[in-house]
């Protein structure tokens, strides 16, 4: 029953809430019948003071006075004066006792209570006002009620007599009942209320939560187009955006995931074909003799090929795995740029293209993994003139500020769709789906490029308009900032 976050929150906190008010109940009626008993017996406390110190002047000045035959002379008088006082309460009753606690007169003027003899306990007077609050059946009622016995004593201190008066508790009761139906009936309406909205907050709280729960089983299954829907500005919301952006990463790795096989395969088929049916070839003697050194230069072209696409995947292999260490030393950027863009001389002969070197300074030093900085910019070159339109713009332009230098691979061309910008450093990341123009790469060295430079805490970003132009931006630390920093931290 308690399995669902809905089901779980609704009881618990239904059960607080009832919990809490009965508790609130049972500490309200405790507080009022305490507060109700100790304002009754105080007020009957001071009406049998009051009949007492009336009944002393009265009848108990002379020690010979018998204080019974005077309560039987002035019965009708008495009579009116106990009805008089009794008349502010009207379950509380008066009586007039003798020494030997039988009834000779009472405030309801009947005789049913009149001649009786009380049963009284042995109660332990209160030394300040001589009378003594309790609960008793004085031995002639029904039920225990709170009485309250005040003695009379003559001059010489003897106790002649005594006031006692009770109360049958009918308006205590009834105050404290109509009081608990009263505020019981306003918890049920607080309950009802409470209950209706922990229900329908429970029900905001879990509602996306068991969206999101479906949404995941069908991503188990595949289906990355399923979006969970974000309503609001809470957590929940911010919980579903971001369950929908891990949504939208999954599809796109999974995508990346298909091109990847789908190139791999492609450039593994590919190169692997053609190796193949060379060597059967020459091995069969279709080829001639002296046109084998022309296809063997193929071969090696392709195995060639074939190597940087397992150079590559070694690489991204071990980036993961965190064992491709790199250990920075100094070196001239400037010089490395120039001798990596003398190798490209070749094909940039082939595409004539307009090639400028741009440097603020002739030498600028660098502080980092030499290896690693020379493949990076090597690739970046690399696409650059791969991408670019013959006869097109080309340059690399190396600038320092701000204690780095930042060197820029630029060249016009196709250019790179706005769309696929956030995915350029994705690994195999392609942007050229039809494979057209790049038959040489699955699309790593950009992914490769960028954990170099974020291993060395620094950024590569990507300028492009399509079919304009394209740049790529990196930067390094220069020396001078590394040996500012060190001399600082020493």
């Amino acid at each position: 029953m308690l399995k669902t976050v809905f089901s779980k929150y609704f009881v618990a906190f239904t059960v607080i809430i009832a919990v809490s008010f009965l508790i609130l109940t049972i500490m309200i009626s405790s507080m009022v019948t305490e507060y109700s008993a100790k304002a009754k017996n105080e007020s009957l406390q001071l009406m049998a003071c009051s009949v007492r110190e009336q009944i002393q002047i009265d009848f108990a000045t002379d020690p010979s006075f018998s204080f019974s035959e005077g309560v039987a002379g002035g019965k009708d008088r008495i009579r009116s004066v106990l009805k008089l006082l009794a008349r502010n309460a009207s379950d509380t009753v008066i009586w007039l006792l003798d020494s030997d606690h039988s009834v000779l007169l009472t405030s309801e003027g009947g005789a049913d209570s009149e001649g009786k003899v009380l049963s009284l306990p042995e109660w332990s007077l209160d030394m300040e006002t001589d009378s003594v609050s309790a609960y008793s059946d004085l031995g002639v009622l029904p039920s225990s009620c709170p009485v309250c016995y005040a003695p009379i004593r003559s001059e010489s201190g003897e106790e002649c007599g005594a006031v006692l008066v009770l109360s049958f508790n009918t308006g205590l009761v009834g105050l404290v009942e109509t009081l608990m139906k009263t505020f019981l009936l306003s918890c049920l309406w607080v309950l009802i209320a409470a209950m209706l909205t922990v229900f329908f907050i429970s029900e905001k709280i879990s509602s996306p939560l068991k969206t999101m729960s479906i949404a995941a089983k069908q991503y188990a299954q595949g289906k990355f187009d399923v979006r969970v829907p974000v309503r609001g500005n809470d957590e929940i919301a911010e919980l579903a955006k971001a369950f929908n952006n891990m949504a939208s990463s999954l599809a796109n790795v999974e995508n990346t995931r298909q091109s990847f096989l789908a190139n791999v395969s492609h450039d593994l088929r590919t190169p692997m074909t053609t190796i193949s049916g060379f060597i059967d070839g020459i091995l069969d003697g279709a080829i001639p003799e002296e046109k084998q050194s022309y296809y063997l230069g193929i071969i090696a072209s392709e195995v060639r090929r074939l190597s940087r696409l397992v150079s590559s995947l070694l690489d991204i292999s071990k980036i993961q795995a965190g064992e491709r260490k790199f250990t920075k030393t100094a070196f001239d950027i400037c010089e490395m740029a120039r001798q990596i863009l003398i190798s490209f001389e070749q094909r940039i002969d082939e595409k004539k293209l307009d090639v400028s070197f741009e440097c603020s300074r002739d030498n600028m030093m660098v502080y980092a993994d030499r290896d690693a900085i020379h493949q990076v910019l090597y690739n970046l070159c690399d696409n650059g003139i791969k991408f670019a339109k013959d006869g097109g713009a080309f340059r690399i332009r190396i600038e320092e500020s701000d204690r780095r230098v930042s060197v820029s691979v630029y060249n016009e061309g196709a250019g790179i769709p706005e769309e696929e910008l956030p995915f350029v450093f994705d690994r195999f990341y392609k942007s050229d789906r039809s494979r057209g123009l790049d038959k040489s790469g699955v699309g790593l060295g950009l992914y490769i490029a960028k954990t170099i430079l974020d291993a060395h805490e620094q950024e590569i970003r990507v300028n492009s308009v399509f079919g304009e132009y394209c740049e790529f931006v990196f930067t390094l630390q220069s020396v001078l900032s590394d040996r500012g920093e060190r001399n600082g931290a020493k």
